[in-house]
C-alpha cells in the first residue's frame, strides 16, 4: 500500500483559511486532518446535485458570535433543511433586540444572580435582554398570530417571526429572519424547551385553542425524505437537533454525507458523543457515505471551516 507522507505546517504571509485547511490536511494529525475532511465532504456535498442538505445545531453557540457565520449558510442557501432547538429563537430573537456581553467562566454566579445576570459560559446575559425582552415582543405578535390561524407547526412560527424582523435595525442579523426569507424550513422538535416556548404556554393560558401542530412538522420532515435522492448533514452538537436529523435519514437508507462537530465524549453511550461510524449501524448515516466526526469546540471550528467553504465555493 502505498503510504502519504505526514508534512510539516507551512504558515506563510497573506494565506487564506482555504490555504491553512489544506495545510491541515497534509500535516496528517489528529483533528486537524478531521477538520480538512470536513471541509471536502462539505464542498463534495453541496456540490452534489438532488442531495437534501441538513443543518443541525444547538442553541448555546447562537448566544456567540458564531451565530453569524450560521446567518451566512442560511443567507447564501448553501442548506435546505434546518433542524434545532428551542433556545436558538430564543438567543437569534433576544439578540435582535437587546445586546449579550462577554463574560468569564469564573465569575461569581451569586453575585451574578443577585445582579439578574444570567451566565451561558462566559457569556453575560442580564434578565432585561432574555425573559423580560421576549415577553414583551413576542406577545404582542402571537396575538397577531392568533387572529389568523390557531394551529401553528414550528415551522410555520419560525417563518412568521422571521417576517416580522423584516424592519427591525438588527433583523438582518437574525438566522430566522433568513430562514424566513429564503423560504428554508426549520424545524424545532422541542419547541416548549426554551423561553420561546414559555411564552407560547404563556399566551395559551387565556387562549386555550392555540396549539402547535408537531405531527405537521413531522409530516413534512417525511416528505422531505422520501422525495430525496440523496442527503446530507452538517450537524454540530448533539441532543435532540442532531437526533432528529439522522432519526428521519434512516427511513432512506442513511445519510450520503455527514459531518459532525461534537465536544461530547461516546464512552457514556450518549446520542451527542456517538460517533459518526455508530449511526451506521442504526442504518442513520449509509456504509459507504462520506463521513467524519470532529472533535472540537465549534465557535473555534466553524468560522475556520466555513471561511475555507466559502473561498472554495463562492466568487472571489
Amino acid at each position: 500500500m502505498k503510504r502519504k507522507p505526514v508534512r510539516d505546517i507551512q504558515l506563510k504571509k497573506g494565506m487564506n483559511s482555504n490555504d491553512l485547511i489544506k495545510e491541515l490536511y497534509e500535516s496528517g494529525g489528529f483533528s486537524a486532518k478531521k477538520v480538512a475532511l470536513g471541509v471536502d465532504i462539505l464542498e463534495k456535498m453541496i456540490k452534489e446535485k438532488n442531495c437534501i442538505r441538513f443543518l443541525s445545531f444547538p442553541a448555546c453557540i447562537c448566544s456567540t458570535g458564531t451565530r453569524g457565520v450560521i446567518k451566512e449558510l442560511l443567507k447564501r442557501k448553501l442548506f435546505k433543511v434546518v433542524i434545532t432547538t428551542a433556545g436558538t429563537l430564543d438567543h437569534d430573537l433576544a439578540r435582535v433586540w437587546r445586546d449579550y456581553y462577554h463574560g468569564s467562566f469564573m465569575a461569581n454566579d451569586k453575585e451574578l444572580h443577585n445582579e439578574g445576570i444570567n451566565r451561558l459560559g462566559n457569556i453575560f446575559i442580564p434578565n432585561e435582554c432574555y425573559g423580560k425582552i421576549l415577553e414583551e415582543k413576542m406577545q404582542p405578535i402571537l396575538e397577531e398570530l392568533y387572529k389568523t390561524k390557531k394551529k401553528w407547526s414550528t415551522k410555520e412560527l419560525v417563518w412568521e417571526f422571521g417576517k416580522h424582523l423584516e424592519n427591525e435595525k438588527k433583523g438582518k442579523d437574525s438566522i430566522i429572519y433568513w430562514a424566513w426569507k429564503n423560504k428554508i424550513p426549520m424545524y424545532i422538535p422541542g419547541i416548549t424547551d426554551g423561553a420561546f416556548g414559555s411564552q407560547i404556554w404563556m399566551y395559551y393560558q387565556e387562549h386555550r385553542d392555540f396549539t402547535i401542530d408537531l405531527l405537521k412538522d413531522e409530516q413534512e420532515l417525511s416528505d422531505i425524505i422520501f422525495d430525496a435522492e440523496k442527503s446530507g448533514a452538517f450537524i454540530i452538537g448533539g441532543g435532540i437537533s442532531k437526533h432528529h436529523t439522522i432519526w428521519w435519514n434512516q427511513f432512506k437508507g442513511g445519510l450520503d454525507h455527514a459531518v459532525y462537530i461534537t465536544t461530547a465524549v461516546e464512552y457514556d453511550g450518549s446520542l451527542s458523543g456517538a460517533q459518526t461510524r455508530e449511526a451506521i449501524s442504526w442504518g442513520k448515516v449509509k456504509e459507504e457515505a462520506d463521513n467524519v466526526t470532529i472533535e472540537g469546540d465549534a465557535t473555534v471550528l466553524m468560522p475556520l471551516m466555513i471561511s475555507a467553504l466559502f473561498e472554495r465555493l463562492l466568487p472571489k
